[in-house]
């Protein structure tokens, strides 16, 4: 099966690379990097300008309504501009709030993007605790407000990694946990497969420029096969993808995670191996896709949790009817 956008999805897409190419996000990523997130405030005012976090919320929260098509296709867009901040956790966090009296109290702010969410994954900190005005954490009775830890080094610098204390109010004894988690990892899938597209498109112009005995190092075999290699892995990644924001069912959403994830990081490093010596350097641009990949590949999920995930689906849908 084919899934090609319409007008009216190309055009959202459209306006928001533009947008994008427009902000320098590298320059962004490393401001953000640094704790000064007043550019990466500045840029997440204008991606909730363009609906990108309303796709996530109900018409009658102050949303666009839940669209997960539409949100993965802003964020394969996020992903290919590296956007910082805690993206996939702020859709987490909108569905978690969805009950009418903390939709109102909390989405308003998330909507018009003065207010940033995070939110803790299991078994890990959370993303940008420092940078977020609304902190949730999952605990034995519930939903509750937490406060922030010191910020913790990470692979990718641009991702804050924070723990939280849940000491704050209890917001919700009940709240929709597998649900965000399926579009949190949803989320996070479509920014691999942005990562993994933005460094294919910059390693095969790399190597167009580069040379060596005098001819583009991108007309070597060996160089082809490469890109081929990671060309086809994210080309088989985006109909699981857009498959999975179709179905919305958890073992779709974790398969199209898993596999993008691991598109993007072999993708990563075919570019590493291209780029060569300056594919290292942290003052190289390419570093701040490099290091994204990685991160991602274990965000909301690690390979292994949505292999298991996957295969635990199929295997229920696979037993006989009367089987226990």
């Amino acid at each position: 099966m084919r899934f090609l956008p319409d007008a009216e999805q190309r055009a959202f897409t459209d306006s928001l690379h533009a947008m994008l190419t427009a902000a320098d996000t590298p320059a962004v990523i490393r401001d953000w990097s640094r704790g000064d997130h007043a550019s990466g405030r500045a840029l997440w005012r204008r991606l909730a300008r363009a609906g990108v976090f309303g796709l996530a919320v109900p018409e009658e929260h102050g949303g666009l309504g839940r669209h997960p098509v539409e949100l993965a296709l802003a964020f394969v867009e996020l992903g290919r501009h590296a956007v910082p901040g805690p993206l996939a956790e702020t859709v987490a966090a909108a569905v978690l709030l969805a009950e009418p009296r903390l939709a109102k109290r909390f989405l308003p702010g998330l909507l018009a993007g003065t207010d940033l969410a995070t939110t803790t994954v299991p078994n890990g900190p959370a993303l940008d605790g420092d940078a977020a005005a609304v902190r949730l954490a999952r605990t034995p009775d519930g939903l509750r407000l937490a406060s922030a830890g010191p910020v913790r080094r990470s692979l990718d610098p641009a991702r804050r990694l924070t723990p939280l204390a849940p000491d704050g109010e209890l917001l919700d004894p009940g709240p929709p946990f597998a649900l965000a988690l399926t579009w949190a990892r949803l989320a996070v899938a479509a920014q691999a497969l942005g990562v993994g597209l933005a460094l294919l498109d910059r390693t095969v112009a790399y190597v167009g420029r580069r040379s060596q005995f005098g001819v583009p190092v991108g007309s070597f075999q060996a160089v082809k096969h490469r890109l081929a290699d990671s060309a086809t892995a994210l080309q088989f990644a985006r109909p699981l993808l857009f498959g999975a924001a179709i179905s919305l069912r958890p073992a779709d959403v974790a398969a199209a995670k898993l596999t993008a994830c691991e598109a993007a990081y072999t993708t990563a490093r075919t570019a590493l191996q291209l780029h060569g010596a300056i594919g290292y350097t942290a003052e190289y641009d390419l570093s701040l896709w490099l290091t994204k990949a990685r991160a991602l590949r274990a965000a909301w999920g690690t390979p292994e949790e949505c292999r298991e995930v996957f295969l635990q689906d199929a295997l229920k849908t696979s037993a006989p009817a009367d089987s226990p």
